[in-house]
């Protein structure tokens, strides 16, 4: 009760947001009744809040981005903290030559904030890719190659690195399976996930991005709202859900990284029906 009580009056005076007083919520365990009452309280929090409650709150946070408007603002408000976390990025080595660009910019503008890149495990070039796996691996084998450009290097640097919570820019109003998202969830694996703008829309982000002057991926100009590998990106209708461009055709929405760790790795080693 102490512990709710102390969380409750952390949330309810901005002060302790910038104290190390928080600090001592590390000591609970997150079960199921902990989880809803993190989410019902951070549910009422701007974004900006919940980051600093992060920043304070949770050991070894990292942020995971692959350069999405809502990853680009959640840098850009993480920039103005005394201590950002760092940065992951996961190279697939299949990305938008504009999306490479950009994290040039992002790193100029943010020199205080450190990125580490993640590749499939022990290759360097998409000539590498090939010559392992074979060309256009995502027709042959979609969970091999999830597997090996997200799910593997993204346990990879969680365990190189000791992250123990990330921060996403998953939104509700994406649609698909991001319709019903928590703030804080713990996956599979036991690491904490946080989605600071939940409840977000797209329209905020991109004033957000407008009104502070961003650096973002010149294809949003183009029609495309959210950009991943260029093999399965396509531009969207405005009627459309904003990740519709994905997997244009597919029943599939998340790229593995955000699924089952256990049942890729399984479908990965072909041990499962």
């Amino acid at each position: 009760m102490a512990a709710s009580l102390m969380f409750n009056s952390c949330l309810s005076n901005s002060d302790y947001l910038s104290s190390g007083y928080i600090s001592a919520v590390n000591s609970i365990a997150f079960t199921k009744s902990h989880l809803k009452f993190l989410n019902d309280r951070l549910a009422t929090l701007e974004p900006r809040q919940i980051l600093q409650w992060c920043t304070v709150t949770l050991p070894n946070l990292y942020q995971t981005t692959a350069f999405g408007l809502t990853g680009l603002v959640t840098i850009d408000m993480l920039s103005t903290l005394q201590d950002p976390p760092p940065l992951i990025f996961l190279d697939t080595l299949h990305h938008f030559q504009e999306t490479l660009l950009l994290i040039e910019k992002i790193k100029a503008r943010y020199p205080q904030i450190s990125l580490n890149i993640y590749k499939p495990n022990g290759l360097d070039t998409t000539f590498e890719f090939n010559k392992l796996y074979g060309e256009r691996l995502w027709e042959k084998d979609e969970a091999l190659y999830d597997y090996t450009v997200k799910v593997e290097p993204a346990r990879r640097a969680y365990r190189e690195l000791g992250v123990k919570a990330v921060l996403t820019g998953r939104r509700k109003s994406q649609g698909g399976a991001r319709s019903n998202l928590d703030i804080i969830e713990i996956d599979d694996t036991g690491l904490v996930k946080v989605n600071p703008f939940a409840n977000w829309s797209f329209r905020q982000v991109y004033d957000y991005i407008r009104e502070f002057k961003v650096p973002y991926n010149e294809l949003s100009d183009q029609g495309y709202r959210s950009i991943g590998d260029w093999h399965s990106t396509v531009t969207v209708k405005d009627d459309e859900d904003e990740r519709a461009g994905r997997w244009k055709g597919q029943v599939k929405t998340e790229c593995g990284l955000h699924e089952n760790y256990f049942k890729m790795k399984l479908e990965r080693l072909g041990l499962t029906k």
